[in-house]
């Protein structure tokens, strides 16, 4: 008893030593990558909205000065961010197509269907494209290519040091997180993120712990670069609170599923759309741009990521009633053009913009007519941001404490639970982030764990079978149907070499029937078998080697020791011992 108790500790320590390292990493790579990032889009906007229009948009508290500056040179807005769409398309659809759009559902993506693996590339590429797309005005945020940073690095890790695919997921999910985490300054609500970003309902449990770690360390570089105050600086904790106001808290919800709803599908509409359009793929991001910058002439508020003007809002200096309601679609139609098009950014910053503005507007059309309504637009602007996001992202948790974090507090948590919770019923299966699958079960990385739990804990050695009858290439085909029929087999490993001690190829009942029967005497084995063999060895994991099996569309794997031949396993014994696993837990 106490011996088990030992192996169960070393098993404890073994996994938070492996992680604690690979999530070090991964968090180093996302707090620096945030930086550079940072820097990047400072300078893009620099070049294109400060040098091109004379035009500095306001930042947040948090990130810079709250300054609302005259436009030099409205005219120029449409060139540039024409010129930055193309740039970013040129850049993106040359050196990685992969990269085009919101960089946090090709992560998802990564991490359900391709085995945790991102292209090495891809990181750097989205990295400079969305700083050109941002910086020139496009609308679009941070937190797709700064997830992609570190979940890049995470996938790239996880090839080099030959984790196996479940951990490289991990290691996926984790730099999800960990990227944003750092660059907005939420390292709690990034780590919840990485587990909840997945699925339109469950939570990825395994990446947890090292996402704490890695959002931690990421939080922490970053912050240590750009100031440790939140993004929206520090909001008053001293908020009024009546019940009466969950009756307005709870129309926010429900204005944030309907918004919601027209912000996912406008955005994909528009993305299909220019799917469609014939011409060049490259020049498609500029002609997104073009339009996304006509919308600029008008309402420049949406140019960039727009965090100024909401924070303008927060200190009680709302944008007029008439411009705000605006917004709200201006800012659906100007991000679906500048991403959808395939322009590269992300998209959690304009549904923050969205649900801020929409906050803002329900306060402005309240606060003069009914009671309760709070003196200052703060609170709906953040609760607004909380609902239509954590909505349409499928992520309510994590987003509450994001912008929670963001914002300096937890104060408004109470009322955040009645709108989000209200938004993310109203928003069903409409999501941003299209690559999401229902639940775990759904997904290629857990459907086996999920439909054969207990295969994950046992291996290929502890239901194989040592007792193997062999054929050689020299022998009659219809010698090994006999050895087949004898022994109800439907598969026998062939062996080859000297003293037949290596194995050559596997020849199944399939490929003697294809024969006509009197040729069984003078066909060879070594004419019909398979060659190279797809072989497992004696610690892989049952449901791994189910997954071998389906992949290669066989029922039979042989078991490979140091280059010898030990023992053989099948489907029919692998599910033999499921339905007895079962018994006895059902017992």
């Amino acid at each position: 008893m106490m011996l088990a108790k030992i192996k169960n500790l070393d098993l404890h320590l073994d996994y938070l030593r492996k992680w604690l390292l690979i999530a070090t990493a991964i968090g180093v790579v996302a707090g620096v990558g945030a930086i550079a990032f940072y820097e990047a889009i400072h300078w893009s906007t620099y070049l294109f909205l400060q040098l091109g229009v004379g035009y500095t948009p306001p930042a947040p508290l948090g990130e810079g000065k709250l300054v609302v500056t005259e436009i030099s040179r409205r005219w120029m807005i449409p060139v540039v961010t024409t010129l930055g769409g193309l740039l970013s398309g040129l850049i993106v659809f040359r050196f990685a197509p992969e990269a085009e759009g919101h960089g946090t559902d090709a992560a998802i993506e990564a991490f359900h269907y391709k085995d945790g693996i991102i292209r090495a590339r891809v990181p750097l590429i989205k990295v400079i494209a969305s700083a050109i797309t941002i910086g020139s005005g496009g609308s679009a945020g941070r937190e797709g290519p700064t997830a992609q940073i570190a979940a890049g690095f995470g996938s790239l890790m996880g090839q080099l040091l030959r984790l196996n695919t479940d951990d490289r997921r991990i290691a996926l999910a984790t730099g999800i997180g960990a990227g944003i985490g750092a660059i907005f300054k939420a390292p709690l609500g990034g780590a919840l993120l990485s587990t909840e970003i997945l699925y339109l309902e469950g939570f990825e449990i395994q990446a947890l712990v090292p996402s704490f770690i890695a959002s931690l360390i990421g939080y922490t570089i970053f912050a240590s670069y750009a100031g440790y105050t939140p993004v929206f600086g520090w909001m008053s904790q001293q908020v009024s609170f009546h019940p009466i106001t969950l009756l307005y808290y709870s129309l926010l919800g429900v204005l944030g599923g309907l918004i919601g709803i027209l912000y996912v599908r406008t955005f994909y509409a528009t993305r299909n759309y220019f799917r469609e359009l014939n011409m060049p793929k490259w020049l498609k991001p500029a002609v997104g741009g073009l339009l996304a910058g006509i919308i600029g002439l008008f309402l420049p508020q949406v140019l960039g990521m727009g965090y100024g003007w909401l924070q303008l809002g927060m200190l009680n200096n709302p944008l007029p009633l008439t411009i705000t309601l605006l917004l709200i679609f201006a800012k659906i139609l100007s991000t679906s053009l500048s991403i959808g098009s395939g322009g590269s950014g992300g998209v959690f910053a304009p549904g923050l913009f969205i649900g801020g503005m929409l906050g803002t507007g329900l306060w402005q059309l309240l606060h003069r007519v009914v009671a309760y309504v709070p003196a200052s637009p703060a609170p709906f602007i953040v609760v607004g941001m909380m609902a239509l996001f954590g909505a349409v992202a499928r992520a309510p948790l994590a987003v509450m404490f994001m912008v929670g974090e963001m914002t300096g507090g937890y104060a408004l948590l109470v009322p955040a639970m009645i709108a989000v919770g209200i938004a993310y019923v109203l928003v069903g299966n409409n999501t941003i982030y299209e690559s999401q699958v229902p639940t775990p079960a759904d997904s290629p990385a857990h459907r086996l764990d999920c439909y054969f739990p207990q295969l994950e804990k046992v291996m290929v050695k502890e239901v194989m079978s040592t007792d193997i009858p062999v054929v050689t290439p020299r022998d009659s085909v219809k010698y090994c149907w006999e050895i087949l029929k004898r022994r109800k087999l439907n598969d026998l490993a062939v062996v080859g070499g000297k003293n037949n001690a290596q194995l050559v190829g596997v020849v199944a009942k399939e490929d003697i029937v294809r024969l006509p029967l009197q040729q069984w005497q003078t066909t060879l084995v070594g004419q019909v078998m398979s060659a190279p063999p797809v072989v497992v060895a004696p610690e892989v994991t049952l449901d791994r080697a189910l997954t071998l099996m389906a992949d290669n569309d066989i029922a039979f794997l042989p078991v490979l020791a140091g280059g010898k031949l030990v023992g053989m396993v099948t489907r029919s014994r692998i599910i033999r011992h499921y339905l007895l696993a079962v018994q006895r837990v059902s017992a």
